[in-house]
């Protein structure tokens, strides 16, 4: 397999038989531990059979910690440049293989089912197809998710404020970025679409006294959500809801956030969803929508990993289709920003919490969906460092029809 790379074999490589590759003073080592995990990398294409082998155990990588491989990730993806083999060479590595390692193994438990068999299960982004898959994601373990996210509890993209901020204090700085951004004030009332563990809610009400309601899909979130509420005694202003938000029936909110809940609702339900937006606030009200973007504005699917293992059934598309369908829906656009350098903090952070709590999450929730987290977060930061993926604030107003938007004539944020 070494001589079919480009530039040479940039890890040491040793496997089950004895056969090694690669330089001995390399600093990474991938060890392929046995058989399975060979069959595991030879009938999956892409980077689903190695996720595979790993998750598995079938494969160690050695240099970095399983919950932050980051530095092996980033190595091979500068440094695997693969020629495409001829017949004859494709075919003299399989039969050095063998033939028998073709027959796939049955995939880890973390994984979801692939695509075409959930189409088969049901219509995609219908309320229950929604929920299974937020089921899959977000309801792994409150105790896991806070090992991770540290006590802010918080699963999206931080503000820093200054390079050396603490995660907590750009999540704390993100969710008052979004209050300004808004112009909440006390007396308001604010709807927060997928809303996790309630972080907006709870920092619109303890700090802006805002009247705010949330509604998640992941049942572990609503009552840890409910129970921060009410131990933070925020009872009277701030409630979470275990629903979808289409069965939210409240209308005339002041303000609208929406923080990492896009990415779920599927490029086509676009105008739906905001068009649910614009039906549920007042006259001048205003939208924040946060989500995580493509660079560009060409539909392209989600990689096997992160729809197997991640995020089933997740779509993004750049911020020009989103602007679009938020003016389509009759909303106007005041403002727009890019913050992609911060998620890749924001996620360095995250695989850092995991690497330091390793023994703590994998008695948790297993060694496999462990390495799952550590894999996908670590992936996820150099996309956002790559300039692949983005992360966006769209802010808008429900202008009325005589034109009057509510907006000042310069941002106060």
């Amino acid at each position: 397999m070494g001589s079919l790379l480009r530039e040479g074999m940039p890890v040491r490589f040793t496997a089950y038989d004895g056969s090694e590759a690669g330089p001995p003073d390399a600093t990474i080592h991938v060890d392929l531990l046995n058989e399975r995990g060979l069959s595991y990398i030879m009938t999956a294409p892409g980077d689903l059979g190695f996720a595979r082998a790993y998750v598995s155990g079938d494969l160690d990588l050695h240099g970095v910690h399983p919950g932050d491989p980051y530095d092996a990730m980033k190595l091979l993806q500068n440094n695997l440049r693969f020629r495409t083999p001829s017949p004859v060479e494709a075919l003299t590595l399989v039969r050095g293989l063998g033939f028998s390692h073709l027959k796939p193994p049955p995939p880890p438990p973390q994984e979801h089912l692939p695509r075409w068999r959930r189409v088969m299960e049901g219509v995609r982004h219908s309320m229950q197809r929604d929920a299974e898959v937020i089921h899959h994601h977000y309801d792994v373990s409150n105790t896991f998710y806070e090992y991770v996210l540290g006590p802010s509890m918080t699963y999206t993209c931080a503000l820093y404020p200054t390079a050396d901020a603490t995660l907590e204090e750009a999540q704390e700085a993100k969710y008052d970025l979004v209050a300004r951004k808004l112009d909440l004030q006390p007396g308001q009332r604010l709807l927060d679409l997928g809303c996790g563990w309630g972080g907006m809610v709870r920092h619109a009400a303890r700090v802006y006294g805002v009247k705010a309601l949330g509604v998640t899909l992941s049942r572990e979130q609503a009552s840890w959500a409910q129970q921060a509420i009410k131990e933070e005694g925020l009872d009277h202003l701030a409630e979470v809801r275990f629903m979808d938000y289409r069965d939210v029936e409240e209308s005339g909110f002041d303000a609208i956030s929406s923080i990492g809940l896009t990415e779920h609702i599927g490029v086509k339900n676009y105008p739906a969803y905001f068009g649910f937006i614009r039906d549920h606030l007042k006259p001048q009200g205003r939208l924040l929508n946060h989500c995580i973007t493509r660079h560009d504005n060409r539909p392209t699917d989600t990689g096997a990993f992160i729809d197997r293992y991640v995020f089933p059934d997740g779509e993004l598309i750049g911020s020009g289709k989103i602007i679009t369908e938020v003016q389509n829906a009759g909303l106007e656009v005041q403002h727009e920003e890019n913050i992609r350098v911060h998620y890749a903090k924001t996620l360095a952070a995250w695989c850092q919490n995991l690497a330091d709590n390793w023994d703590a999450c994998v008695a948790e929730v297993g060694e496999g969906t462990a390495r799952v987290w550590g894999l996908y977060m670590a992936g996820s930061r150099l996309a956002f460092e790559r300039n692949e993926i983005q992360l966006h604030h769209v802010l808008a107003t429900k202008t009325d029809e005589d034109g009057n938007s509510g907006y000042p004539l310069r941002h106060t944020f």
